[in-house]
C-alpha cells in the first residue's frame, strides 16, 4: 500500500479535490437539464452567464419560484398562444377587475366592470380559455352589434333568395312590428325570455300569420349573429308560436262556376281558366299567347308577376320551378278566340282597350265590397262566407279529385312542392271517400263469404257481449 507524507500527500490530495470538483461542475448541468428541475449556470467564453430556468416538476412544487399569478396562456386554434391578464381599478362606487386579452387574430382587448376577481377570473377561464380550446371563441366586443346593424345585410341577402313581394312583406312587418321593439337592442344581451314575452303581447294583436314572420325576421338576424361568432346561441329559436287557424275553403260546383263566369263581364274566360286549371293569379296574368299549345290542351307556366307596390314585377313561379297543365276542351276555342289578333310574346289576358304588351292588375280590391268580384258573387247568388279568387284554385282542385285525378296528378297542375302538401291542403276532399271505401269493403268482404262465417261464428253475439261490458 502506498503511503504518502508531508509535501507530496498535499499535493496529491490537492489535485484530487480540484479534479472531483471540475467533474462535479461539468456534469450537473447535464442532471438538472435530464431530471427537469433547479437552475443551471451557462458558460460563455470563460464567463458565467444568465442562470437558465427550467420547467418546475409537479412533485417539487415548493423548489422553484411560481410564474406570475395574473398570466394564463391558452393555445388559440390557430396555434398561437393567447394570455389574458386581470388588473384592478378604481371606481367612485367601489374597486372593479378587467381582464385583458387578446383575441386570435392578434389585436388586444378588454372585459370591465367585475366586482370580483374571482368573476373575472371565472369569465375569462369560460369564454377565453375553454372556448379558444374548443374553436368556438366569441368576441364580447362582437356582440354589442345591434339588431337595427344586422338588419340591412340580412334583408339583402333575402333579396337574392326571395321574391319581391315576400320581400316588401318582410320590409312591411320590420317597420310595423319588429324595428321598435329591438333595432336598438345589441345581440349579446337578447335573452330568450324577453323574446317570449314580447311574442305573448304580439300574438294578442295580430293574427298568427303575422306573429310566426315576425319572429322569423328577428330569428334570422340572431342565426346571422351566431354563424360570424357575434353570440354563441340563438334565443328566438324554439320560442313557443301561436298555431295557425286554417281557413276553410270555400268549393263551387262547376255549374255555380259557369254561372259566376257569366257575371264576370269580360273576365269570364278569366274566372273559367282560374276555376278549371287551379293556377295562381300571377301565373295566369303572366300567360303568354306562346305558352298556350292549343293542340294538346296545355299551358306552360313559368312566370309569374305580383303587385310590389305600385309596379308590377315579373318573376319566376312561387316554387321557382316551370310547369305543364291541362286546360278542358270546354275552354279550346274561347282560348283560340282570346289569342287572335296578338302577337306570340304579348300577354294573354289584358284589360280591354289596354296595350296587349303590358300586363293587366287585378282592379284594385276586387273581394272587397263593390269590387267586380264581390259582385259578381253577389250577382250569382252565392254565399259562402269571404270568397276570394284563390278560392277559385281550391274549386280546381276539387272538380280534379271529383273527376278522378289522383293526387300526383292534381299536385302537378297545382304546382305544389310535394303531394304531401296537396294531402294537407285538400284532405277535406277525401272524406267523400271514406264512404265508398266503407262500402267496397263490405261488398269485398262479403263476396269471399267473410260475412256468412262471421255470422254463422256468432259474430253477433261477441259484439252483444262487448258492447254490455
Amino acid at each position: 500500500m502506498l503511503t504518502l507524507k508531508g509535501a507530496g500527500a498535499a499535493t496529491y490530495y490537492r489535485g484530487s479535490f480540484i479534479f472531483a470538483l471540475v467533474c462535479h461542475l461539468a456534469i450537473l448541468p447535464s442532471c438538472c437539464r435530464l431530471r427537469g428541475v433547479g437552475i443551471a449556470g451557462r458558460w460563455q467564453d470563460g464567463k458565467m452567464a444568465s442562470p437558465v430556468t427550467y420547467r418546475q416538476p409537479p412533485e417539487t412544487p415548493d423548489k422553484l419560484p411560481k410564474p406570475p399569478p395574473l398570466a394564463r396562456l391558452d393555445k388559440s386554434a390557430k396555434g398561437k398562444y393567447m394570455a389574458y391578464s386581470i388588473r384592478k381599478y378604481q371606481l367612485k362606487d367601489g374597486v372593479r377587475f378587467e381582464v385583458r386579452y387578446r383575441k386570435p387574430d392578434g389585436a388586444s382587448t378588454s372585459k370591465r366592470g367585475f366586482k370580483r376577481k374571482m368573476d373575472a377570473d371565472t369569465w375569462a377561464a369560460a369564454n377565453i380559455t375553454t372556448a379558444q380550446a374548443l374553436g368556438g371563441f366569441i368576441d364580447p366586443q362582437a356582440g354589442n352589434a345591434t339588431v337595427g346593424e344586422l338588419w340591412e345585410p340580412w334583408i339583402a341577402k333575402k333579396r337574392i333568395s326571395t321574391k319581391p313581394t315576400y320581400v316588401a312583406t318582410l320590409e312591411a312587418s320590420w317597420r310595423t312590428h319588429v324595428k321598435h321593439a329591438w333595432e336598438s337592442r345589441p345581440v349579446a344581451g337578447i335573452k330568450r325570455g324577453e323574446v317570449q314575452k314580447w311574442v305573448g303581447a304580439l300574438s294578442k294583436k295580430r293574427s298568427a300569420s303575422v306573429v310566426i314572420r315576425c319572429v322569423n325576421i328577428l330569428s334570422g338576424i340572431l342565426a346571422d349573429a351566431v354563424k360570424d361568432s357575434r353570440i354563441p346561441t340563438n334565443p328566438a329559436e324554439g320560442v313557443e308560436l301561436p298555431r295557425k287557424q286554417r281557413r276553410k275553403h270555400v268549393y263551387l260546383a262547376g255549374s255555380e262556376l259557369f254561372a259566376l263566369a257569366d257575371n264576370c263581364g269580360w273576365r269570364r274566360l278569366i274566372v273559367l281558366t282560374l276555376g278549371l286549371c287551379g293556377m295562381r293569379w300571377g301565373e295566369l296574368v303572366a300567360l303568354r299567347v306562346e305558352d298556350v299549345d292549343l293542340q294538346r290542351n296545355r299551358i306552360h307556366i313559368h312566370r309569374s308577376i305580383s303587385r310590389v307596390g305600385t309596379d308590377l314585377v315579373e318573376s319566376d313561379t312561387k316554387t321557382h320551378e316551370s310547369r305543364m297543365v291541362m286546360f278542358p276542351a270546354i275552354l279550346r276555342e274561347e282560348l283560340r278566340t282570346q289569342c287572335e289578333g296578338r302577337c306570340p310574346t304579348d300577354f294573354l289576358f289584358t284589360m280591354p282597350g289596354r296595350p296587349t304588351d303590358k300586363p293587366m292588375s287585378d282592379g284594385g280590391r276586387p273581394t272587397s265590397e263593390g269590387g267586380w268580384f264581390f259582385v259578381a258573387l253577389r250577382r250569382t247568388g252565392i254565399e259562402r262566407g269571404h270568397m276570394t279568387i284563390h278560392d277559385l284554385r281550391h274549386t280546381a282542385a276539387s272538380l280534379m279529385i271529383q273527376s278522378g285525378a289522383n293526387v300526383k296528378t292534381v299536385q302537378r297542375q297545382l304546382g305544389h312542392k310535394s303531394a304531401t302538401m296537396t294531402l294537407d291542403t285538400y284532405a277535406d276532399l277525401f272524406d267523400d271517400d271514406l264512404d265508398s271505401l266503407s262500402q267496397s269493403m263490405d261488398d269485398l268482404l262479403f263476396s269471399q263469404n267473410v260475412g256468412k262465417m262471421w255470422a254463422n261464428n256468432g259474430g253477433e253475439k261477441e259484439i252483444s257481449l262487448e258492447l254490455q261490458r
